[in-house]
């Protein structure tokens, strides 16, 4: 107990790993602890880590081949009708409906990123080269695993300090 009367945890420790590191994430194939970054079958040292940074994936592909084809049918369907002036018989109704169509590829390109976001990706530099250190389309996820990274990050750049402020004492008068 702390002398606040709180029960305090010890810190968790892998048990696979030489020392007992101190394991600050670990899920199934995701291990993050402060000397190893393991992802399935790839592992990096943390302290090799560098220039850490996330970023979204790229759009899913059926959805952008979806807006891609609708784009070219609608415009070719409005460039066939301004070459052969069936532009200029069409009523109000059918300006307006043509005008809501001219609206399904935004429509696909939202409906697509809402059904099937792009991934949230990790990357980082390892000796000269950006690599990409970890991807997931679930957002809680992966701020845990890059929280956690991050955190180990901190760790080796401290030499090995858990918290610097926390592990302090304060500075107390004698009397």
């Amino acid at each position: 107990m702390n002398p606040d009367g709180a029960t305090m945890r010890p810190p968790r420790t892998f048990p696979g790993a030489g020392g007992g590191q101190r394991l600050l994430y670990a899920q199934p194939g995701i291990i993050v602890t402060v000397d190893r970054f393991t992802v399935g079958s790839s592992s990096w040292r943390v302290a090799e880590l560098t220039h850490l940074h996330s970023t979204r994936g790229p759009h899913d592909r059926v959805a952008t081949r979806a807006v891609l084809v609708s784009t070219v049918v609608i415009g070719g369907v409005g460039l066939l009708l301004g070459f052969t002036g069936g532009l200029e018989r069409l009523t109000a109704g059918a300006y307006l409906l043509l005008g809501a169509v001219f609206l399904v590829p935004v429509l696909l390109a939202a409906a697509g990123d809402r059904w099937r976001p792009p991934a949230y990706e990790l990357w980082g530099r390892r000796s000269g080269t950006d690599e990409l250190l970890f991807s997931s389309d679930n957002e809680h996820q992966f701020g845990q695993v890059s929280r956690a990274l991050r955190r180990a990050r901190e760790m080796n750049s401290y030499g090995g300090w858990e918290d610097p402020l926390a592990s302090a004492e304060p500075w107390r008068p004698r009397r």
